[in-house]
């Protein structure tokens, strides 16, 4: 009765889910790639490549699980590339801003505030990508 109703709201809510598991692994990517990289280089840079290295991370996750998007059309992967790379650089702006702003200037622990933006990321992206970049032919009337 419980495994039945648990796989009942999975399959009603199998996207959300999904993203939200991703986006946690694309979370940990992101932290591990910040930390390390802070061995070798400040803030700004350590945040630029951690986004870089999560953002190639979540587009082969989203693309392949999250959305279903399993079309390896030239012009579509162009297409979906772009806009997924051109969205999170919106969202790498906020974040480096939140990061710059709480760990620069104000002295916060730079993990704390890493974990707290990237909630903040993890919705936008979201978004962003439901939207507008894995759009459902279906959905485009």
């Amino acid at each position: 009765m419980i495994i039945g109703m648990l796989k009942r709201i999975y399959n009603q809510n199998k996207e959300t889910i999904l993203y939200l598991f991703f986006g946690g692994l694309t979370t940990l990517v992101n932290i591990v790639s910040f930390k390390l990289m802070l061995l070798f280089a400040g803030v700004i840079v350590s945040n630029v490549v951690a986004w870089f290295v999560s953002v190639a991370f979540a587009y082969i996750t989203n693309k392949l699980y999250v959305f279903n998007s399993k079309s390896f059309d030239r012009a579509l992967l162009l297409k979906e590339v772009s806009s997924f790379f051109g969205y999170r650089v919106l969202s790498l702006i906020i974040d480096t801003a939140i990061v710059w702003f709480f760990v620069e200037k104000l002295l916060y622990n730079d993990l704390l505030i890493k974990i707290l933006s990237n909630i903040l990321v993890i919705i936008l992206n979201y978004v962003f990508s439901k939207l507008f970049i894995f759009k459902k032919t279906s959905d485009k009337h």
